[in-house]
């Protein structure tokens, strides 16, 4: 790759000395070494893409435009949009599991913080804030998840990892039985996107309601008491 130029030591015609070109490839690279500071600011920029226009709408030179960088920029940090595209998932997906984790904080057993997880995820379906800021890219996510999984996976399992804790936990304490976290964690995930994705069709849905279906539907799942929905649903089961 690049132009390798002669052989011979430049400062004679007639010296056939070899040039040391480990050094001057060493140099380039250290001089084209990512940064970080450069790589925050087009992931920033591409963040915000995405958030107005989805990841349909994603264009690199937008990007750059917006973060006023050049595409040599970009491909020191980025080998694809692709790429791109799996870090801004990742990011969000971060900044979300964080705003999961605050949520659950406050939880006094696995219960109660499996339907703090719950509650917490039904703000994109409820939430108007939560809503507007994730809505292009929890759909994007979704529809990556079912044709390039692996550009969503890493940001899928970041948002579901508070979750995997909490369930191994109460497995730990028998208050679940019998599950799998991973795989459950996965099924509750999929209940509360069904939950969301039906509010977002016909917007008639009151969250009491929807939270109170969602967390019984998923609790019974993991095997916990009656009468222990009961009292996280505040209402019969």
């Amino acid at each position: 790759m690049g132009i390798y130029g002669s052989m011979t030591d430049p400062r004679s015609r007639n010296s056939r000395e070899p040039v040391n070109l480990n050094g001057r490839l060493t140099r380039r690279r250290h001089k084209l070494a990512p940064d970080p500071g450069i790589r925050r600011a087009i992931l920033v920029a591409a963040s915000m893409s995405v958030r107005e226009h989805g990841v349909r709408g994603l264009n690199i030179a937008t990007v750059l435009d917006r973060a006023q960088l050049s595409t040599r920029a970009f491909y020191r940090h980025f080998e694809s949009k692709d790429q791109l595209v799996a870090a801004v998932f990742l990011e969000v997906a971060q900044v979300e599991a964080t705003r999961l984790r605050t949520y659950m904080a406050q939880a006094s057993n696995p219960v109660q913080a499996v339907t703090a997880w719950i509650d917490a995820r039904l703000d994109l379906a409820f939430d108007e804030n939560v809503k507007a800021d994730l809505r292009h890219l929890a759909v994007d996510a979704q529809s990556h998840m079912l044709n390039t999984p692996e550009l969503v996976a890493p940001a899928y399992a970041e948002t579901l990892e508070p979750l995997v804790e909490q369930l191994h936990l109460g497995l730990q304490q028998e208050v679940f039985r019998d599950i799998h976290p991973v795989s459950e964690a996965q099924s509750i995930q999929g209940v509360v996107w069904a939950s969301t994705e039906q509010q977002w069709a016909s917007g008639d849905g009151q969250r009491d309601g929807v939270r109170q279906r969602t967390v019984r539907f998923c609790l019974r799942g993991l095997g916990v008491a009656a009468d222990t929905i009961a009292e996280v649903v505040g209402a019969d089961c």
